[in-house]
């Protein structure tokens, strides 16, 4: 199959709607499939680039500043009709698929829909990941969502079919009133590189960790729907009872406002800030660790938690949106009240001071990531873009 995504947010990002849309992108190429993108370039210009076997089309784009999205991201300049009808002719796809409505997904379904090819678009959208960027006052944050789920309603709404990560994000969806066909398919976790086989313990040297010391972690954005000032507050009341250590992994804008807390904590000593580590390290990470524990309050899935399970990691997460579709709560790890330190404090240290407990939760988590195995998100796609155009070939 000849296929085509648009998204504004794709490799080398570091997120999890960039990292799915690359995975599935690169594995489907892998499967013999044709596989182009649109998406912003490096530079300040078009480009045509290959790499791992997908062409990418690069629509000329400016980097967004450091002090308003520290993480490099880059934004389109200008998207014309033309010039995506003008890559659709090259390219000639039977599917297109977006990831996103902003400014290429926007410009992408209007212009596919009127040269008649079947349109699919996967939601990997909150308002609350991206607003607080824009420093909205309190009064503004509600008007500023409903006009966000107004935007991508715009776009979606002409979409074939709509897929996202869980029936937790598909019941989102459904909730705005859009009428398409709404499908849950995992975004999908490589059970090749995330595997409890994997040794980390020589990173405890690297960062000045005990060999005895548990470790607790987290790995993602430090933005402010993460919640990870909630996650060292509980930490506070963990070291109470136990001698552990809390990693820390990625960047964002609430990196400052954190390390500050540590210090009014006086945590500086048993809190590590790793900054971003290259995703080839994340695998040895995980099994540094102990537990994982997130207290986000807008997942749609998690990526981060599925690797973390995928390397055998019990998880502690908060009782919000879709985590508790992976987090089975005495399970595999605990589930947690939103915001409720004390909470997530006692759950940690119920794991950690019971072995057999923590090595059942440990097995747990890897029967129930089995699922969630990125070779059946792809087999999902592929089937799900055969069953459009045989559905369309029907209809013509």
């Amino acid at each position: 199959m000849k296929i085509l995504f648009g998204t504004d947010n794709f490799y080398p990002n570091v997120n999890g709607a960039a990292h799915f849309s690359y995975e599935l992108a690169k594995g489907l190429a892998k499967s013999g499939h044709e596989v182009s993108v649109i998406a912003p370039s490096r530079k300040f210009r078009f480009t045509v680039t290959k790499h791992q076997g997908i062409t990418i089309y690069g629509i000329s784009s400016v980097m967004i500043p450091k002090m308003i999205h520290p993480a490099g991201i880059r934004i389109p300049v200008t998207i014309t009709p033309q010039k995506i009808k003008e890559i659709i002719r090259e390219v000639n796809p039977q599917i297109v698929h977006i990831q996103d409505h902003f400014m290429i997904g926007n410009v992408l379904v209007n212009t596919a829909r009127k040269m008649h090819i079947p349109l699919v678009g996967t939601n990997h959208f909150m308002p609350e990941n991206f607003l607080h960027y824009l420093l909205p006052p309190d009064f503004a944050k509600k008007p500023l969502s409903k006009f966000a789920w107004k935007q991508f309603i715009n776009v979606y709404q002409h979409l074939d079919i709509i897929t996202t990560p869980t029936k937790t994000a598909a019941g989102l969806i459904k909730s705005l009133g859009l009428k398409n066909q709404v499908l849950a398919i995992s975004c999908g976790v490589d059970l090749k590189r995330f595997n409890p086989k994997i040794k980390g313990d020589y990173l405890k040297k690297r960062y000045q960790i005990a060999p005895s010391k548990p470790v607790i972690l987290f790995v993602g954005r430090l933005d402010k729907e993460k919640k990870i000032d909630v996650v060292i507050k509980a930490f506070s009341i963990v070291l109470k009872s136990i001698n552990a250590h809390l990693v820390i992994v990625g960047k964002g804008k609430e990196k400052t406002n954190l390390i500050n807390l540590t210090k009014s904590l006086e945590l500086e000593k048993d809190v590590t800030f790793a900054g971003f580590v290259p995703d080839k390290e994340l695998p040895y990470l995980h099994k540094m660790a102990d537990i994982f524990t997130i207290a986000s309050i807008a997942e749609l899935q998690s990526i981060a938690t599925m690797e973390a399970m995928a390397s055998g990691l019990p998880i502690v997460a908060a009782k919000v949106m879709a985590l508790p579709e992976l987090v089975h709560s005495g399970k595999n790890g605990y589930l947690f009240n939103d915001g409720d330190t004390k909470d997530l404090a006692k759950k940690i240290v119920k794991i950690l001071e019971n072995p057999d407990l923590k090595k059942r939760m440990s097995e747990n988590s890897l029967k129930i990531i089995r699922q969630h195995d990125l070779k059946n998100t792809i087999r999902s796609y592929e089937k799900l873009y055969k069953r459009i155009l045989t559905s369309k070939s029907r209809s013509r």
